[in-house]
């Protein structure tokens, strides 16, 4: 099956294409642009699409506005219309950051969205666009991926220097690895992109210092280095939610079971 995906460059993109999708970064496929995702649909001919281009700058996005929403609304809006149109089905990715992190149990798909953030507010419009389109939207959360200057490496390169750290205890969500996301979305894919709202995630639900911990002792470091802190938004920086774990329990009524976060960390750090 040819599943063709878009933000090919980035992370999430590269996972997907390890799956065997086509990649287009943003130089081959701008996806704001209509008559673009038209040529490229009519080129590749593919049988569903998944959209992994996104600005992913959350605290920027405070001061980028129009960048966000340019990429992550009107974007996803234009190739969630140029699928309908092509009838192929269309797989979106957006996150957890949709919601404000005042629930005391994980987040549903039918929960109501409430972004604290530009980033988040970006994210939730896409959503609506995608919907509106008859698109499959799957909601995911604190993805790790290979190569990226992200949280599990930035830890790991701590760990590797002498001397204790710090890291937030009190931000509560699911690591995911993004191999076992990319995963997921070619699944639904497959399946014709079911339309509405899915949520798929790493478990069991943890803190970052609880992540961080996890990486201590996979690296064969004493996790008692980590001390736990405070969560501090930086000054002019998005604000983000305290709680964002997502129920998953839609995709395991399909059969779609998450993996364990644990385990895709390990594969990580082995690579």
């Amino acid at each position: 099956m040819k599943i063709l995906v878009t933000g090919g460059a980035g992370a999430m993109g590269q996972a997907i294409a390890r799956h065997g999708a086509i990649a287009l970064d943003r130089a081959a496929l701008d996806i704001g642009d209509a008559a673009a995702v038209a040529a490229a649909l009519k080129a590749h001919a593919p049988a569903a699409v998944i959209n992994a281009a996104a600005y992913t700058l959350v605290d920027r996005a405070e001061q980028e506005r129009d960048a966000a929403f340019a990429a992550n609304a009107k974007g996803a809006g234009v190739i969630a219309r140029a699928c309908a149109d092509a009838g192929v089905p269309l797989v979106h990715i957006s996150t957890d950051y949709v919601f404000d992190g005042a629930a005391t149990r994980p987040y549903r798909e039918d929960d109501p969205v409430n972004p604290l953030s530009v980033y988040g507010e970006s994210k939730a419009e896409g959503e609506r666009l995608v919907l509106a389109a008859g698109g499959c939207v799957v909601r995911t959360s604190w993805v790790f991926a290979r190569g990226a200057n992200a949280f599990v490496q930035k830890i790991a390169a701590r760990l590797a220097a002498p001397g204790p750290l710090t890291v937030v205890a009190d931000r509560h969500g699911c690591p995911t690895w993004a191999d076992d996301l990319a995963a997921v979305l070619v699944e639904l894919a497959t399946r014709g992109a079911p339309a509405g709202v899915w949520h798929y995630a790493g478990e069991p639900a943890t803190t970052w210092h609880g992540l961080a911990c996890a990486i201590a002792e996979e690296l064969g470091e004493d996790p008692a280095r980590i001390a736990p802190s405070v969560a501090v938004d930086p000054p002019g920086g998005a604000r983000r939610p305290p709680y964002s774990v997502l129920d998953t329990s839609k995709l395991r009524a399909i059969g779609i079971t998450p993996r364990p976060w644990r385990a895709g960390l390990a594969d990580l750090l082995r690579r």
